[in-house]
């Protein structure tokens, strides 16, 4: 990916993007916890977070977790833990490394963040919408150069 020298932004605009960053975050996150709620499993948005990286990567374990969400290894570890005493992924030993224990989502836990990324999706689809279509890839551009090297962690040939 190429970058445009050119591009020469003020401190106020780069504020007012960093402002949108967050209160975007915010509002899906709202959306995410309220599908959630009154979900029987109790599990949050920081377990939704977990299963959607399964699904898109699936086999990670709490180290790449851990680098992907920012949250220390012990909180990853909790959170797969969780998610597995609720049915929702299962680990199995590393075929290389026996210490290792990628973890997978179970049908449940397929079941489990479906529900939460169905909501979300709609959301971002009329944010896109909201936007312009023909701005979508120019918005995923940037969310891609934002999200930098963490698009490489435990990411497998076939996700997007």
């Amino acid at each position: 990916m190429t970058t445009d020298t050119r591009l020469i932004l003020r401190e106020e605009e780069l504020d007012a993007s960093v402002e949108l960053f967050v209160l975007a975050e915010a509002a899906l996150w709202s959306t995410a916890e309220a599908a959630l709620q009154g979900h029987p499993s109790g599990l949050g948005r920081g377990h939704y977070r977990a299963a959607l990286l399964l699904k898109r990567r699936p086999g990670i374990g709490v180290q790449e977790l851990a680098q992907l969400t920012g949250l220390s290894k012990q909180g990853a570890s909790r959170v797969l833990t969780d998610l597995e005493k609720a049915g929702y992924v299962e680990k199995v030993h590393g075929k290389n490394d026996g210490r290792r224990k990628p973890a997978q989502l179970t049908a449940e836990g397929r079941v489990f963040e479906a529900r939460v990324s169905e909501r979300l999706r709609a959301h971002l689809a009329l944010a896109y919408r909201t936007g312009g279509l023909d701005q979508v890839p120019g918005a995923r551009r940037i969310l891609t150069a934002v999200a930098g090297s963490r698009l490489q962690i435990g990411a497998s040939e076939d996700a997007e």
